[in-house]
């Protein structure tokens, strides 16, 4: 069985606001540590009324400061909108904070829209840069070379490992490229999904920080005790897509009992293929689900969103996935 990891996206929920929201995170993780997640990821996200984890790396700071073990990092930082130097020191002074326990998964996209973009001052073209981005990061984080005049103070010779993200064969033919980890978005965009994990694998190149490929997937699963109560739950998220969709940035909703009188016929469609990765489920259910995409993709790596409004039920559900990964690395051993 592939190892398991969260992705939360740290939603504001009504009734609640920033600190809650960040603070439930933090919580979040250190339940996760407890259930032998691998690591807890936050991603950039600007002028979102309902996401709490803009401001990337103090974010990762907050929960960090609040576990002691698991692996605290960005899933990523969209790296067009800074400059190589402002990540490397950044993510260097989390690594002197909290020594190696810090990732830094890396996207193309600005996370956000253009006026947005525009407003935190940064080129349109500066995402065609991204892979030269991506290296002068890396050597940022690597060891003083000679003359070499600007530094990441701290940073230099950390070697925070990078990963790269993506959701389109571009990001499967850089991380191969560059032999870096390889974290595929199917939670949002699962499209591409093989096709991308195959480039990634048949063109991998071993670096100095991976001998051999690493694929993780993002994947939705909402888990509870039946599949009646999971179908509820994961109405919070269905209805933060149908936002989405509208252009509405809003606040998480609490789940309701009928998600098609919220939605129209078109925005249930589109939401679809959007979770069409998903898995919803009791926990016979989810070990099932989890089983079946593992064996399809041949993941080393779930990077796990349980969407779900009430802080304690989301807990739950991340408890009752890996319990069902457990089960299912004792059934692998037993063959």
């Amino acid at each position: 069985m592939a190892s398991i990891s969260i992705l939360d996206l740290v939603r504001i929920r009504e009734g609640g606001n920033a600190r809650t929201a960040l603070d439930d995170a933090r919580d979040l993780a250190a339940f996760a540590e407890t259930q032998g997640y691998t690591r807890f990821w936050m991603a950039e996200h600007h002028n979102m009324p309902g996401i709490a984890s803009a401001a990337t790396a103090v974010a990762i700071a907050h929960v960090a400061a609040g576990t002691s073990r698991i692996r605290v990092g960005a899933g990523g930082v969209m790296l067009p909108n800074h400059s190589p130097l402002v990540i490397a020191e950044q993510f260097g002074t989390l690594d002197a904070l909290f020594p190696g326990r810090i990732d830094l998964g890396l996207g193309r996209a600005p996370g956000t829209d253009q006026m947005t973009f525009r407003a935190m001052r940064r080129d349109p073209q500066s995402s065609e840069h991204f892979p030269q981005d991506v290296q002068e990061l890396q050597q940022l984080l690597g060891p003083l070379q000679p003359g070499q005049r600007v530094q990441a103070v701290p940073g230099t010779d950390s070697h925070v490992p990078l990963w790269i993200l993506g959701s389109s064969l571009f990001g499967a033919q850089l991380a191969a490229h560059l032999g870096l980890p390889y974290a595929f978005a199917s939670h949002f965009a699962p499209q591409a999904l093989l096709q991308a994990l195959q480039v990634y694998r048949e063109r991998f190149q071993p670096s100095a920080q991976l001998e051999r490929p690493h694929a993780a997937i993002g994947v939705n699963i909402i888990a509870a005790p039946s599949d009646e109560e999971a179908r509820f739950l994961a109405t919070t998220q269905q209805m933060s897509i149908a936002n989405l969709f509208r252009g509405t940035r809003g606040l998480s909703q609490p789940p309701i009992d009928d998600i098609d009188s919220y939605w129209t016929a078109q925005e249930k469609a589109q939401a679809q293929g959007f979770l069409s990765r998903s898995i919803v489920g009791g926990p016979e259910t989810v070990a099932r689900g989890m089983a079946a995409l593992v064996a399809e993709t041949g993941a080393d790596e779930l990077v796990i969103v349980s969407d779900i409004f009430d802080p304690e039920l989301r807990k739950r559900s991340y408890g009752l996935i890996a319990e069902a990964a457990g089960a299912q690395v004792l059934a692998e051993a037993a063959e």
